[in-house]
C-alpha cells in the first residue's frame, strides 16, 4: 500500500480524535464538538460511497453497487438533517461498519487496503462510541 494513502488515511483520522478531545478539555462545547463530528464523519462515509460509484462505472461486477454507492451519502444527509446527534452518531456507525463489511466483499482494492481500512474503521467506530457517551 502506498505510504501517501496511508499517511493521508491515518491523518484523516484528526477531526475524529480531535472533536471528542476539543470537548474533553474545553475548547468546544458538547453541542459544538458533537455537530462538528457529525459533520465531518457524514463526509468521510459519503466518500466510501464515492468509492463504489467509480468502481460500479469501472468495473461494472456487480448490478447492485451502483445503487449501494449512493446510500452513504444520503443516510448521512437524512441524519444530519432530521436527526438527533446522539442518533445520528449511532446510525453513522452502524454503517461504517455495514459499508465495510460490504467493501470487504464487493471491492477489489490494492494488496495492503483492507488491512488499512480495518484498522481506520476500528478507530474511527472507537472515536463513534466515545462521542456518543460525551453527548448522552
Amino acid at each position: 500500500m502506498n505510504l501517501h494513502a496511508k499517511m493521508l488515511g491515518y491523518a484523516g483520522l484528526l477531526p475524529f480524535i480531535g472533536m471528542p478531545l476539543l470537548i474533553s478539555m474545553e475548547y468546544l462545547t458538547v453541542f459544538q464538538g458533537t455537530l462538528y463530528f457529525c459533520q465531518y464523519s457524514a463526509i468521510i462515509l459519503s466518500f466510501f460511497g464515492g468509492l463504489h460509484w467509480f468502481d460500479a462505472l469501472q468495473n461494472n461486477r456487480h448490478s447492485h453497487q451502483i445503487y449501494v454507492a449512493m446510500l452513504p451519502s444520503i443516510v448521512a444527509w437524512f441524519c444530519l438533517a432530521f436527526l438527533s446527534p446522539g442518533l445520528t452518531i449511532t446510525i453513522l456507525a452502524i454503517s461504517y461498519v455495514l459499508m465495510l463489511i460490504y467493501d470487504l466483499r464487493y471491492l477489489d482494492m490494492p494488496e495492503g487496503y483492507n488491512k488499512l481500512r480495518i484498522k481506520l474503521s476500528t478507530l474511527v467506530l472507537i472515536c463513534h462510541g466515545i462521542s456518543y457517551f460525551l453527548y448522552v
